[in-house]
């Protein structure tokens, strides 16, 4: 997703949100780091941010991005939701 140096940290988590960040990696394929880095991205805006650099090289018209944002969102808030596994 992102070709940036990574630095590894030390968070401090609720037990519920970590057992449901440890079940949507073992959903997804991912691993945990990549799963909480996602939702970081998300809640930052960082995802949208890229939305709006896509749709320079796009074209695509400023509805059809927004729309395209609001879809990413439901699908991260559905994924979020979720019942853990």
């Amino acid at each position: 997703m992102n070709d940036m140096a990574k630095q590894k940290t030390t968070l401090y988590l609720d037990e519920e949100v970590l057992r449901r960040t440890a079940a949507a990696a073992a959903g997804s394929g991912r691993d945990e780091s990549e799963v909480v880095e996602d939702a970081l991205r998300r809640y930052l805006g960082l995802e949208v941010d890229q939305v709006w650099a896509r749709n320079a090289e796009s074209a695509l018209g400023p509805d059809e991005a927004l729309a395209l944002a609001y879809a990413e969102l439901d699908a991260f808030r559905a994924e979020r939701d979720a019942p853990a596994a």
